[in-house]
């Protein structure tokens, strides 16, 4: 094992136990604070954080249940198509993603990418 003579964090001298790694409380979680934000975001982060800003993103422009909008608009704000957390089928085939109870459906209208987007409803169970 090998004996650190200065803080990990600080690089002050250390006393006490020979297998001390930080001269005090602060400076042990400083050191984790700062080790943590320079490590790469872990996958689940990423996805959770994703899914959180897609369900802003639905819920803000769709106030009244059902609304058609510009795919542009809702990707220039970060929205991502392929995070959802489960989809519904309707009768006529169409598959509508959803992100908890916010639901889109990626149409093309006049040469335009679009979405409609729904709430969840009962019957959809």
């Amino acid at each position: 094992m090998r004996i650190h003579k200065e803080c990990f964090h600080c690089a002050k001298a250390l006393t006490g136990r020979t297998d001390k790694k930080f001269c005090d409380s602060h400076c042990k979680s400083a050191y984790q604070y700062k080790k943590e934000k320079e490590s790469p975001e872990r996958f689940y982060n990423k996805v959770d954080n994703q899914l959180k800003l897609n369900r802003k993103i639905l819920k803000e422009f769709n106030k009244g249940g059902k609304v058609t909008i510009r795919a542009k608009v809702l990707i220039e704000l970060g929205f991502n198509p392929k995070f959802f957390t489960h989809y519904w089928k309707n009768q006529k085939g169409e598959v509508y993603l959803f992100v908890y109870e916010y639901g889109f459906l990626k149409k093309n209208e006049n040469g335009k990418e679009k979405y409609v987007l729904v709430t969840w409803q009962e019957y959809m169970n």
